[in-house]
C-alpha cells in the first residue's frame, strides 16, 4: 500500500499522472459544488456533501504526508496549509461549530493548480510553450475565485444585489475589469475597500495577462555559463553572457 501511494504521489509513471489529473477533476468539482451551493437555502445535503468532501481531501492530505519526505515542509507549504484550512472549513458542520465564514477557504484549494501546471508542463509540449500565458491566466483565475468567495461570505446575508455565488462573481469581474455597471454595489467602508482592493491587484493581475497574449512567448533553457533562463524565442546565445544556447530544434522547453 504504501509503494503504490508513494508511486502516485511521488512518482513519474503513467497511473502517478493519472491520479494527478483525477484530483484536478476533483478540485474542479469541488469548486462547482461550492457555486451550486450558494443557490440552495441550505440542509442536510449540503452539509453531507461538505463532509464527504472533507473526507476526501483529508485522506488526500494524509496520504501524501505519509509519503512526504519532509513532513514538516509539506504540512507548511502554502497549499498544505490551505488544504488543512479547507478540512476544517468542510467537517465543520460535523462539530457543531457555526464557522460558515470559513467556506471562503475552500477555494484555497484552488492553490493546488500550481503544482498541475508544473505537471501539464512535463506532460504537455503546450503549456511548454505557453508557461507565462497559462502561468498569469492561473494567477488571475485563483484570485478571481478567491475574491468572489469574499465577496458572497461577506455580503449574501445584508446585500440583497448578492445573493448567490454567481453575482458575486459577476460583482467581482465587473469591478476588476473596471467596467463598473453599477447595478450591483458594495456599501460601507470595509467594503468599499475589499472592492479597491478587487480593482488594484486584479487589473494588475488582468493586464499582466493581455500583456503575454500579445507578447512573443519567453524561450524557457538555462544558460550553460551563467544560469539564465529566459531568453527571445529566437535566441541563439544568452543576451546576458553570450554563451551558445544550443537549443534543440523546435523545442521551447
Amino acid at each position: 500500500m504504501l509503494d503504490l501511494l508513494n508511486e502516485l504521489y511521488n512518482g513519474d509513471t503513467r497511473r502517478a499522472h493519472w491520479f494527478g489529473y483525477a484530483m484536478m477533476v476533483f478540485d474542479a468539482g469541488m469548486i462547482a459544488f461550492i457555486v451550486g451551493s450558494s443557490f440552495a437555502a441550505g440542509g442536510w445535503f449540503i452539509e453531507f456533501g461538505d463532509v464527504v468532501l472533507g473526507v476526501v481531501v483529508a485522506a488526500d492530505v494524509t496520504a501524501r504526508l505519509v509519503v512526504s519526505r519532509n513532513r514538516w515542509r509539506e504540512m507548511l507549504h502554502p497549499t498544505g496549509v490551505a488544504d488543512l484550512i479547507v478540512i476544517v472549513s468542510l467537517l465543520a458542520p460535523v462539530i457543531g461549530q457555526n464557522l460558515a465564514f470559513l467556506r471562503v477557504a475552500r477555494t484555497l484549494r484552488l492553490f493546488r493548480s500550481y503544482r498541475l501546471v508544473a505537471r501539464l508542463r512535463r506532460d504537455l509540449p503546450f503549456f511548454r510553450r505557453h508557461q507565462d500565458l497559462i502561468q498569469a491566466a492561473v494567477n488571475l483565475l485563483v484570485f478571481m475565485f478567491v475574491m468572489t468567495a469574499i465577496v458572497y461570505e461577506t455580503q449574501h446575508h445584508h446585500n440583497p444585489q448578492i445573493g448567490n455565488y454567481i453575482d458575486a462573481l459577476y460583482f467581482t469581474v465587473t469591478t476588476l475589469t473596471t467596467t463598473g455597471f453599477g447595478d450591483v454595489i458594495l456599501s460601507g467602508p470595509g467594503d468599499r475597500l475589499l472592492s479597491v482592493l478587487i480593482m488594484i491587484f486584479g487589473v494588475s493581475l488582468f493586464i499582466r495577462l493581455i500583456q503575454l497574449m500579445f507578447r512573443p512567448p519567453k524561450l524557457h533553457w538555462r544558460c550553460p555559463e551563467c544560469g539564465l533562463v529566459r531568453h527571445e524565442p529566437d535566441a541563439l546565445h544568452c543576451k546576458h553572457c553570450g554563451a551558445a544556447l544550443n537549443v534543440p530544434h523546435g523545442d521551447l522547453a
